[in-house]
């Protein structure tokens, strides 16, 4: 967890601030639940892997006997916890309010989220999460609106060139139908898959055979990963997805997926969509049921972000299934990429007054200047200006200006910092 100076929580709240309007510009509503939700709810089995790294909140009222008594329970212990994602807040948003909400509703959410997680580079205990999500759509629609917005919110950004990685846990089923994988080893063939562009094809399979898959089944993957290809490049479309995949694929699920395809491609003025089908792509298989997709930069060999279709998620408290899609920032990860855009030096000002200036005059110059959309902070002259101009600089100030008895807006000389 850590702590933000100025210039960083000011850059920081650039980024969110152009994602949130990007975002509702295509129709999205932001909305705001709480940090913790019930415990119950944080592991009914719908957060995978992140339900293990929640933190939860002892209740409130047991004495050390009870604490003792329940030490190797603790569903006894705690009754909440923070959140450790914004989707599972977001389904009991749903199930709770859906009456006052349109048949399809779509949804922001920019908050910071919590997981007891190993800290490293790239890795935090507390993290921003901005999620855009489409409820109430089963249609291709909703995976077609949200990966515009995400391609236009990063564009907006000044991070040109970034791309969409796109499968569906339907065709990754498929293709181990088709390989020979039994149901029983199916997550644990996944979680080896998922390794490929880690260890590659000659690793993959090793770890399969040393798990004791199926081994005709490994035989049958491996002689699809080595099978005769060609170089000819295939624009996104039904001829890509169709060579990436074996016989016996379904028909439907690569029509939905050519379908998202020619939307973006639309969207965005026509020509090639920036997606690339890559049928082992694997993610979030404790809920993900349809499409699964990441934001990928050419810059950096990791996602920036990623999601997909959880139609079965929002069921479990509502009653009744409700298909949703959504697609995740990684905002954490985003920030690092981004330069700092260029500024009017005139926009933001440090005002460096001598000490026999009328605190009346200091105030009335400063609201003039905030009155013409400037930033204005005042400081007294010091015995270091340049430590002074230098700290200001780092704080995101641009210019700054002194200020003598008498001075007016008209006679003020505002000069760039450095």
């Amino acid at each position: 967890m850590r702590d933000f100076l100025p210039a960083d929580k000011a850059r920081r709240e650039r980024v969110l601030s152009v994602i949130r309007e990007r975002y509702r510009a295509h129709g999205f509503d932001e909305i705001e639940t709480p940090v913790m939700e019930d415990y119950e709810r944080l592991h009914a089995g719908i957060g995978g892997d992140n339900e293990k790294l929640a933190y939860n909140v002892l209740k409130r009222g047991l004495d050390a006997g009870a604490i003792a008594a329940a030490a190797d329970d603790p569903a006894a212990l705690a009754d909440l916890g923070l959140r450790y994602d914004l989707t599972v807040p977001l389904a009991r948003f749903y199930a709770s309010h859906r009456a006052e909400l349109p048949g399809v509703f779509r949804a922001i959410q920019a908050a910071p989220v919590w997981r007891a997680e190993r800290p490293q580079k790239g890795r935090y205990r507390q993290f921003v999460q901005c999620d855009i999500d489409v409820i109430g759509d089963a249609t291709t629609r909703a995976e077609a609106e949200l990966i515009t917005a995400t391609l236009d919110a990063v564009g907006a950004l000044g991070l040109e060139g970034a791309s969409v990685r796109i499968n569906d846990r339907r065709v990754l089923d498929a293709m181990l139908d088709v390989f020979g994988f039994t149901a029983d080893e199916r997550p644990g063939v996944l979680i080896t898959i998922d390794k490929l562009d880690k260890i590659g094809s000659t690793g993959v399979v090793a770890e399969l055979r040393d798990r004791g898959a199926t081994a005709s089944a490994v035989d049958a993957f491996e002689a699809f990963l080595n099978r005769p290809r060609t170089m000819e490049y295939h624009p996104y479309g039904e001829r890509q997805v169709r060579a990436a995949l074996p016989e016996g694929a379904p028909d439907a699920v690569i029509a939905d997926l050519v379908a998202i395809g020619s939307a973006v491609a639309a969207a965005r003025g026509g020509g090639e969509p920036p997606l690339v089908f890559d049928p082992f792509l694997v993610r979030g298989m404790g809920y993900y049921t349809g499409t699964i997709f990441e934001l990928a930069h050419p810059s950096v060999d990791y996602s920036l972000g990623g999601g997909g279709r959880y139609d079965g998620m929002i069921g479990r408290f509502l009653g009744s299934d409700v298909p949703a899609v959504g697609f995740s920032i990684g905002f954490e990860r985003l920030v690092d990429l981004l330069e700092d855009p260029e500024t009017d030096a005139a926009a933001s000002v440090v005002l460096v007054h001598d000490a026999d200036v009328p605190l009346a005059d200091l105030l009335a110059l400063k609201a003039q200047l905030v009155g013409e959309g400037g930033r204005v902070r005042l400081e007294r002259r010091p015995k270091n200006l340049k430590a002074l101009l230098e700290r200001s600089a780092a704080d995101g100030f641009t210019s700054f200006a002194t200020v003598s008895a008498g001075a007016t807006r008209e006679s003020l000389q505002i000069k760039a910092l450095a």
